[in-house]
């Protein structure tokens, strides 16, 4: 009872039922009219045979007269074959049979247009069948009625109405079936989803769907929900990193703080110079804490997608000038070299502050990281932006990582930073859709900006 409860209860069976209540419909409707079109023809081929007897019979009569029209009607009858269907009579003025193999003449009236439908008995069986038959009056003398029995066609028709019976009961019991199959089919690799859901539900995130690699819907609905899993698994991931990276980069800047605390508190007051000293470090250190939140949470905000409203034209190229002309400075301290070349005006739709900000990352990499009397150059073009430095560059093996937020590089352990300058930059691209890929300079890395779509315009000047 519960199986046929959950059956029912079935959207899958019920729309299962509702596509065989269609196919059934149209199946008996095609059926139907076969079974018209065939008693219609069969009718017609009746009305033709029995127009063209009477067509001879009155041809005979016109030659021969009575007599000839008798002698035909008798030679027909004798040659009649048993089975044979043709009825005739020929009756005079009052309906007194002359000759036929009917008894007598029908009492039901000819219609309109000469047409009879009367009861006629089977002596043989008792049975009674219907017949049809035509009147023509022959010169007002005689009344002749040429016919047929109807037995056949009505066993036609009969067998008709039993096959549609029969096939629509036939094709409702393998829909009913192919309801249940399909119904249990689906509900089979429903189950699976499901069964797989409740397990990742309980705590298994690294459990998947299975899939039949049959290449159909719920194999592409399988992939879909892995892929979305893996994402989830790896924000999770990303969370959990995070949140390690957190409690491991600032515990080192809390203790500091907390221990110049401490130690202006303990300074006397006659040392009020040296206890400034140490709230002025303990103010940096909070500074310094309050840029790597703020960081956090402008990476957070950017990766949330929804400053794509605010876009406007911007001019990469005057923007790439502006970025090198603030760091300019920085880069002649090393006694550095800043090099831009190729398109002056090339336009992209973004956020101008974002994007600034992610080249002046971008800039200060280069800078810090490079050697000093060294060269740094950009190049601009309609579809990417290069910039290329000459420091240490980053391994194959964490040129993925190095996006990830508070990943340092064993070439950037040593240097000051908190490891979320690269994790900006490619929150902007993402919100961008340009792609960024790590290249070797030899030495050095060339970072490589490039639009995912022909986002880019204008030309030269």
């Amino acid at each position: 009872m519960d199986g046929l409860t959950r059956l029912l209860a079935s959207s899958t069976f019920r729309l299962a039922l509702v596509y065989m209540a269609l196919f059934v419909v149209s199946a008996l409707a095609l059926l139907l009219f076969i079974y018209w079109s065939t008693t219609a023809s069969m009718r017609q081929q009746t009305d033709e045979t029995i127009a063209a007897e009477i067509r001879g019979l009155a041809e005979r009569y016109d030659s021969d007269g009575l007599p000839g029209l008798t002698a035909q009607i008798a030679d027909r009858l004798q040659r009649q074959q048993p089975g044979d269907s043709s009825l005739y009579l020929l009756a005079d003025r009052r309906l007194q049979p002359i000759v036929g193999n009917l008894s007598g003449w029908p009492k039901q009236p000819a219609d309109e247009s000469g047409w009879l439908h009367f009861r006629l008995g089977d002596d043989a069986g008792g049975k009674v069948h219907m017949a049809r038959a035509r009147l023509l009056k022959v010169r007002g003398r005689f009344n002749l009625l040429v016919g047929r029995n109807m037995s056949e066609f009505e066993q036609t028709r009969r067998r008709i109405v039993n096959t549609l019976v029969w096939g629509g009961l036939i094709m409702l019991g393998f829909a009913l079936l192919g309801g249940v199959m399909m119904n249990r089919s689906v509900t089979g690799k429903i189950d699976t989803i499901n069964r797989a859901s409740k397990e990742i539900m309980a705590g298994n995130l690294t459990r998947r769907i299975p899939s039949r690699h049959s290449g159909d819907e719920f194999d592409q609905l399988s992939d879909n929900l892995n892929h979305m899993l893996d994402q989830i698994e790896l924000l999770m991931d990303g969370v959990r990193r995070v949140s390690d990276n957190i409690a491991h980069d600032l515990r080192t800047p809390l203790a500091r703080l907390r221990h110049r605390l401490e130690a202006a508190a303990r300074q006397s007051a006659g040392n009020e110079q040296q206890r400034m000293d140490l709230i002025d470090r303990a103010i940096q250190e909070a500074d310094g804490l309050l840029k790597t939140f703020n960081a956090l949470l402008r990476i957070a905000r950017i990766e949330s997608d929804t400053l794509q409203a605010s876009f406007v034209e911007v001019d990469l190229g005057q923007l790439l000038r502006d970025v090198a002309d603030l760091y300019e400075p920085v880069a002649e301290e090393k006694n550095q070299t800043l090099a831009i070349s190729g398109d002056r005006s090339v336009f992209i739709r973004g956020d101008r502050d974002l994007l600034f900000q992610a080249l002046a990352n971008l800039f200060d990499n280069a800078i810090k990281f490079s050697p000093k009397s060294s060269s740094i150059r950009a190049s601009l073009s309609r579809t990417e932006l290069v910039l290329c430095d000459s420091g240490p560059g980053i391994k194959r093996t964490e040129r993925d990582r190095v996006f990830h937020r508070f990943y340092r590089a064993d070439a950037s352990r040593s240097t000051a930073g908190s490891g979320l300058g690269l994790s900006l930059v490619k929150a902007v691209a993402t919100l961008h859709k340009v792609n960024i890929e790590l290249l070797d300079n030899s030495p050095g890395l060339c970072v490589v900006l490039k639009w995912r779509e022909q986002k880019a315009g204008g030309a030269s000047r």
